[in-house]
Parts: structure tokens; sequence; C-alpha cells
């Protein structure tokens, strides 16, 4: 008796990476369909260029090629998301909230709903195993640490990566360029995204958010309140950032605070922007069970920044108190705290606040972002 091929279902963007995905599990003899998400259009790798390029590289492939109309999801989980966030003076994380809600999640009922395939693949650079000990699927870091995806990929539940395939996770990029070539794919040559799609799209984040967000001027001010200048909107802005602010100083200064009751940015030199601690909601356990009791990891909070040694403490609702070992730079609300043990994935949330060495003025609180 014979038996059909194994099937999956590949997102693709029309880039390099999920063409190389698709190409390798083709190669292996999987029943290939690829499926890409119409979200917004524009230029970028997720849009109509992109719908393009992998509509041509299925039929390179041989294999089907279906896409699906996801901009009304794209706009209620992503664009509304983005925009309450940053008129809420908080750094949103689009990229996590797409992979849950908008990519993975709708990805996988599709395939298993319309297509019957029970599995799906992408062209991240990320590597899911199950562990029989704790009876978990974890999320490990790619062999090519430069381009590990894991950071952005924390948010997945246990249901979604029991139905995950990476491809790429053991390739260094070297390698994933390598082999388009050797396939002799469309896409081999095509450049690297760079940034979000929306940036893509809109040239800037900033362009983008006046689409949707009026100026509102404000202050500038010092830790002491002293007015240094003025700002066209406190979205334009975020913890850490020292380019751009228009002001002149004897020293560098960093947005270390941006306060919405007072429409003001709230500047300091690079010491008054370390941090702690800081706490975090909306957390999602991935290689282990939520702890009752405080745990040692490695934690990442931006996505090319070095993980630090830090202690987890489980607070009440199911929200986490990160203790660094020492004080970290620029820790931003609205982005994500990602922690590993090693090259395992534990866990990670939504930073929702910190607290500065040597606090400024206090300042008001913004909507929440739990949702």
């Amino acid at each position: 008796m014979t038996h059909s091929p194994k099937k999956v279902v590949v997102g693709l963007s029309g880039g390099v990476d999920s063409s190389t995905a698709a190409a390798l599990l083709h190669h292996e003899g999987y029943d290939v369909v690829g499926l890409t998400l119409w979200l917004m259009k524009g230029k970028g790798q997720c849009c109509s260029e992109g719908m393009v390029d992998a509509a041509e590289l299925c039929e390179q492939l041989g294999v089907p090629h279906h896409v699906v109309d996801s901009r009304e999801v794209f706009e209620n989980n992503i664009i509304n998301y983005l925009v309450s966030g940053y008129s809420a003076g908080v750094t949103p994380l689009p990229c996590s909230q797409c992979n849950r809600a908008v990519k993975f999640g709708p990805m996988i009922d599709y395939a298993r709903e319309e297509l019957g395939v029970d599995k799906i693949a992408t062209g991240h650079y990320a590597q899911v195993e199950f562990d029989e000990d704790s009876g978990r699927y974890r999320l490990l870091r790619a062999v090519d640490r430069q381009k590990d995806q894991t950071y952005f990929l924390y948010d997945l539940s246990q249901e979604v990566l029991a139905h995950c395939i990476f491809p790429l996770g053991k390739y260094p990029k070297s390698e994933t360029r390598r082999i388009a070539a050797e396939f002799n794919l469309l896409t081999a040559e095509k450049p690297e995204s760079q940034d979000l799609c929306l940036v893509e799209s809109h040239g800037s984040m900033k362009t983008f958010l006046e689409k949707y967000l009026a100026p509102k001027p404000g202050d500038i001010v010092d830790l002491d309140g002293n007015v240094l200048g003025q700002h066209e909107g406190i979205h334009n802005y975020t913890i850490g950032q020292r380019k751009g602010l228009g002001i002149a100083a004897a020293h560098p200064l960093y947005v270390v605070a941006l306060d919405t009751g007072r429409n003001q940015v709230v500047v300091g030199d690079r010491a008054s922007v370390h941090h702690p601690d800081c706490t975090v909601n909306r957390v999602n356990w991935v290689g282990m069970a939520a702890p009752s009791a405080p745990v040692r990891a490695q934690v990442q909070v931006r996505y090319r920044t070095r993980p630090a040694d830090a202690t987890l403490v489980p607070l009440d609702g199911g929200r986490i108190q990160v203790k660094f070992d020492e004080p970290l730079f620029g820790i931003t609300p609205g982005q994500a705290a990602v922690w590993y043990d090693g090259d395992v994935l534990l866990g990670g949330g939504i930073i929702e606040t910190s607290d500065v060495v040597n606090p400024p003025v206090t300042l008001s609180e913004g909507p929440s972002q739990s949702s």
C-alpha cells in the first residue's frame, strides 16, 4: 500500500526565506500548498508585490497557491493596536501581535478547515520540538543567532506550536541564499526586508502615524521640569531615543519618559534611562508552565539587544516582575520582554511599567494596553 505524501501549508510572503522553506519541504517530499495573507495594499514583502512573487514561486514549484484576504483582521489587530498604543504613550511591538492574531492562528484554521491540512510552515528562523519530560512544545533559538526570530514568536500557544514547522531554523542565512540559488528560485537574489511592513509601505512609522494621529504640540522637558524645546506629538518618540529630539544641550539627552497627562516628552542623561526592573503583563509561557516561585532566566527586551540575567517574580493576575542583575538601558512599555534558559524560550509578555533609577517627575497613567 502506498501512502500519500505529507501535506503542509507554507506561508509565503514573497521573500527568499519563505520561498526557500517551501522549496526545501517540496524537495523533501512534502505535498506543499502555498498560502499568502493579503494584509494591506502598497509596497512591501507582505503586500501586493509579495503576492505576485509568491504566486510565481508556486508556479515554479508546481504547487497550488491560495490567497486569503486578511485586511480587516490586520486592520483590527495591528493598525488599531499600533495607533491606540502610540496615542497612549507606549511603543507597541506589532510583530508578535501579528504572528499570534493575524498569521499563525488564522493560517492553521484555514489549513485545517479549508484544505484539510494539519501542518503549517513559515520561513522564520526558529526551531520547535516536543519535550517528552514536560509534555510541552518548546521554541528554541535558530542556529543563526543573528537571524533568530524566536523573540517575535513568544506569544504562540502550545496548540499553535503543535502544528508548526520551521525549516530554516537549522540553517545560517548564507545557506538559505545558497539553497535558493541551487533551486534556482526567482526570489534567490531578492533584497531582504529591513523594517516593519508598515514602515516599508509608508516610508516611516512617523508617516504611517500621521494618517491616524493629528499633531498635538507640547513641551520637551528635563528631569526638573525645565522646558528645553517643543514636540509635535509624543507618539513620535520612544524611550531611550537620542536622535531627532531637536534640542541643543551640552551633553547627549535621551527620552526618559512620555507623560501623556501633561503631553510632555521627558529627557535626561543616559544614566537616567537605566531600569532595575519592569512589570510584564499578557504573559505567555512556552517552554515551561507558569511558575509559583521566582525563576532565573536571561531576558531580552528588544529584538536586537543582548539577553540580560534576571529573576522572574510571579505577581497577582499572572503578571511577572523582572528584576535585572544590573540596571538595563531603555526598557520600553509596549515592547516585549522575552525570557530564555539558554537557547530555550521560556515565555514572555508585554512591558507595562519600568522603574527608573532616579525617577523623574510623577507621570500620569495612559490607557491600559491589555486586550
